[in-house]
């Protein structure tokens, strides 16, 4: 399995035109964060877990021609916006594309891209098949994928374990139940907003407790804010096997 970070920022880490933090003024590449999103090839199949505002644009900067599912974490603007996007791989292979997510996740969907779901179809539009999932662990072009609960503030998330990798992004609490899923996995990536207590995900002191209570052999931090400080500087106050990701990284497990 190879994965593939195609953004590892927030909506609050997108470099903002006039904002002077050092962030914003880094030349490093690992400091330009495109909103939150992954990509798994597991031999000939293409996973992607969420397609949010960045998406057309980390598809192609990751030269990525095929996709077989997208799984959604959660139904946030940040992680859904991209859904349009996803009509290029409909026309190229000529299929539709099934989409994974809670009953809430999938129903604002309907909601928000209310025309791929009309009655009358228009014709060029995103060809999707709506797969609802609960924390039952269910497969994917024969891949098997293991839901995680977690909580973001007060709104139940999903993260995924698919073989000895795990993915988790925007959570501040994870249950014993979703610990047992986690412990045992070599690489585990876990979101690290900010240096600051933020009210609905981890900071990096809480990321870095966590990371090293599952053991794994590997964590990388996630979903960063430009308040995190230049991606340098804080990689050097990590233990040796936790690690910033940054766009465009890739893992082969």
């Amino acid at each position: 399995m190879k994965v593939t970070f195609l953004g590892t920022g927030t909506s609050q880490g997108v470099p903002v035109i006039g904002c002077d933090c050092a962030v914003c003024r880094s030349i490093d590449f690992k400091d330009k964060r495109l909103r939150c999103a992954i990509h798994l090839q597991i031999d000939q199949k293409s996973i992607v877990i969420d397609t949010g505002p960045d998406f057309r644009q980390q598809m192609l900067r990751s030269g990525i021609s095929d996709l077989h599912a997208v799984l959604y974490t959660h139904e946030h603007k940040d992680h859904t916006a991209g859904l349009d996007d996803i009509r290029p791989f409909n026309f190229m292979h000529n299929r539709d594309i099934p989409v994974y997510g809670r009953k809430q996740v999938l129903q604002q969907l309907q909601q928000e891209f209310a025309y791929i779901f009309a009655p009358q179809k228009y014709p060029g539009i995103p060809r999707v098949l709506l797969r609802e999932i609960d924390e039952t662990p269910f497969e994917v072009e024969g891949i098997s994928i293991t839901p995680i609960k977690v909580m973001h503030h007060k709104l139940p998330v999903f993260g995924f374990r698919v073989g000895d990798f795990t993915y988790i992004t925007d959570a501040n609490a994870i249950p014993d139940e979703s610990k047992a899923k986690i412990r045992g996995s070599k690489i585990l990536v876990i979101n690290a907003l900010q240096q600051d207590p933020h009210i609905s995900h981890f900071t990096l002191e809480e990321a870095v407790e966590f990371a090293q209570e599952m053991k794994a052999e590997q964590t990388y931090f996630t979903h960063i804010s430009h308040r995190m400080g230049l991606h340098h500087a804080v990689q050097k106050t990590l233990p040796t096997n936790i690690f910033l990701a940054y766009d465009g990284l890739s893992l082969e497990l």
